[in-house]
């Protein structure tokens, strides 16, 4: 996909197919996640039905994404390159560096190197538009196939019947040839920038894929081997040796480690955040990609490949990274009419030059409206959300914030008041207690607040958001850990349906409400929650029910979230703010604007590609700046 009207027929397309219930498709990811029921329309339906448009769906499992997009990198830097020897080559000859003989020479020289070009380097620019207007769409490929075989087809006319035309009229007449070359190749150069850009904006999920282990060592008898991780069954019994990655979920069989004999330490950072190692003995659940730094254990293989913890999470930041909030929605809208539009903005641009001017403008006709087509630039629209919700949800999961959709990281800006419950949220129960005699302990050993869990509440409060703590717990145990949290709105005794009320009650005031719980009695009130919030440790009814996860134990992640959300939101109406004010402000200059105040100057053809494909690359670059952003 080329720009964002190539995201809209492809999203378009696949919502208009029979047993597809809803379809969301990311330019930037280069994904499509699709609702369907597969008794009516099958994998390779949705794929013949999208290469039928002009693109192709990738749902072979066997196929590597990573390679598929290396080979297409390759070959594009190869064309790139060759373009430009192509571009240089003609600007020689055209601006007389070389000297090849007179005009008509130099024209058939010119008009052979552009040719080449258009066939080796140009080509899929017409393919794809012409399969486009196939079936009556429009896309960035037509904008620029459209424009350079009007720059190609004009110079070739001019080249050998210029003269006799224009010249026995008294006419100046010019080849652009140039014009026709340096579009494709400054289009093509903003297209090898981009790729690069983007793929970096993709390079949390890659970091998280290498998180999993290829190989694992399985246990056969007196025998272990270590075998490809795609042939463990769940059910096998596998051995994991310090600093290697645990391959899948699974159950502590038997640990031993030289700091104590029956358990092995896990290095869970990658997953939870949490720093220091977590014993592990007979029994206790190990997940994929965490690391034994201490000791080594046997496990038996419970969840295996996409039912790992790992590849859920894998999973859920790629589906939240292909999902749109509400703004994208009325950027697709745009995108759809936006090139037939621009077509139209050419069409009358041309007609006015030659309309005002007669035949002694209709070069000038010809090449403003040239300009027009190239200027344009629905990528830098298109690209304005996805890479900015791509890099942003990204690094959330990289600090264990895990965000299941985007409405949810746009909607957390918005938030005014948070509803926490206690035990599980705000506090951790203390291990090694009889909780038969829990009363009769003191509220510290109960139990103990979580990791920075008074800064992140003094944090959102001074952000202006309101905190209220919800808990079942008795009066004493709610206001003891309210006052060490620094939460000045609690209650005590609550049931399930009290959450709930107050999360209706603070809605009906106005306020934008986030839920975060860990338990079944938390979950009716993330339900009814502007933004729901799930502890990761907590059941997984809460988890399911929840927008976002906390992987971790600390709460300074709360706070990392809402800021994490300001700067992607505000990131994204940078991207639409510059995207939308470079078409509106470079469209008219290319038509030649600035002829009607007595100033002779316009935007070229060749300036006009290299500015459309600045244009893109900027808003990519400008979303990459979430990934330095503390």
């Amino acid at each position: 996909m080329a720009c964002s009207a190539c995201s809209a027929n492809v999203e378009k397309r696949l919502n208009s197919l029979k047993g597809v219930t809803s379809a969301s498709v990311s330019l930037a990811g280069r994904t499509a996640l699709v609702d369907f029921n597969p008794e009516e329309i099958s994998l390779e339906g949705l794929k013949k039905e999208i290469n039928a448009i002009g693109y192709d769906l990738i749902i072979d499992e066997d196929q590597s994404l990573e390679e598929i997009e290396k080979r297409s990198y390759t070959l594009l830097k190869h064309k790139t390159l060759l373009s430009w020897f192509f571009s240089m080559a003609i600007m020689a000859v055209s601006m007389r560096w070389i000297v090849v003989g007179n005009t008509y020479f130099t024209n058939q020289i010119a008009l052979l190197l552009a040719f080449a070009n258009i066939v080796f380097c140009g080509q899929n620019f017409y393919i794809s538009a012409f399969r486009q207007l196939r079936h009556g769409s429009a896309n960035m490929d037509t904008l620029v196939a459209l424009s350079t075989l009007i720059a190609f087809l004009f110079s070739t006319f001019n080249t050998f019947w210029g003269e006799a035309v224009w010249g026995s009229r008294s006419i100046e007449w010019h080849t652009y040839f140039d014009a026709a070359v340096m579009i494709i190749t400054f289009v093509l150069t903003g297209r090898l920038i981009e790729e690069k850009a983007k793929d970096s904006t993709a390079s949390s999920i890659r970091q998280m894929l290498g998180i999993a282990p290829k190989t694992a060592h399985i246990v056969n008898g007196e025998n272990i081997e270590e075998v490809p991780i795609s042939t463990i069954e769940a059910g096998d019994l596998l051995e994991v040796r310090t600093g290697e990655k645990i391959p899948v979920d699974g159950e502590v069989t038997w640990a031993e480690s030289f700091m104590t004999p029956n358990a092995a330490y896990i290095d869970e950072s990658m997953l939870t955040g949490e720093p220091n190692p977590v014993e592990k003995k007979q029994g206790d659940k190990v997940l994929a990609g965490t690391i034994p730094n201490q000791g080594k254990l046997r496990m038996r293989a419970r969840q295996i490949g996409e039912d790992t913890t790992l590849a859920h999470i894998i999973r859920m930041v790629q589906e939240a990274q292909s999902s749109k909030v509400p703004i994208q929605r009325i950027v697709d809208r745009v995108a759809l009419i936006f090139v037939p539009v621009v077509s139209l903005v050419a069409l009358l641009t041309f007609l006015l030059w030659w309309g005002f001017g007669g035949n002694t403008y209709l070069p000038q006709a010809i090449l403003s409206a040239i300009s027009v087509l190239v200027i344009a630039c629905p990528c830098a629209m298109g690209l304005a959300t996805p890479t900015a919700l791509m890099v942003g949800i990204g690094k959330a999961a990289q600090y264990q914030i895990l965000i299941k959709d985007a409405a949810a990281l746009e909607s957390l800006r918005k938030i005014d008041a948070l509803v926490t419950d206690k035990t599980g949220t705000l506090t951790l129960p203390n291990r090694n207690i009889d909780f038969t005699k829990a009363d009769q302990l003191p509220l510290e050993e109960r139990e103990t607040l979580k990791p920075n869990a008074k800064e992140a509440m003094q944090t959102l409060q001074k952000n202006g958001i309101e905190v209220y703590l919800m808990s079942g717990d008795k009066d004493e145990a709610v206001k003891y850990w309210a006052e060490k949290a620094g939460i000045w709105h609690y209650e005590s005794k609550v049931l399930p349906q009290d959450k709930e009320n107050i999360v209706r009650r603070l809605q009906a005031e106005g306020k934008r409400v986030a839920m975060v719980g860990d338990g079944i009695n938390d979950t009716q009130a993330l339900a009814l929650a502007d933004v729901s919030i799930a502890i990761g440790k907590g059941t997984d009814v809460a988890i399911d029910v929840a927008q976002i996860t906390l992987m971790g134990d600390d709460l300074q992640t709360l706070p990392d979230a809402v800021r994490l959300s300001r700067n992607t939101v505000r990131m994204i109406w940078e991207n639409l703010f510059w995207a939308f004010i470079y078409n509106i402000i470079c469209i008219p200059l290319a038509a030649g604007l600035l002829f009607l105040f007595g100033i002779q100057w316009q935007i070229t053809p060749s300036w006009a590609s290299a500015l459309m494909a600045f244009s893109s690359v900027s808003v990519v670059l400008n979303s990459l700046r979430l990934r330095y952003i503390k």
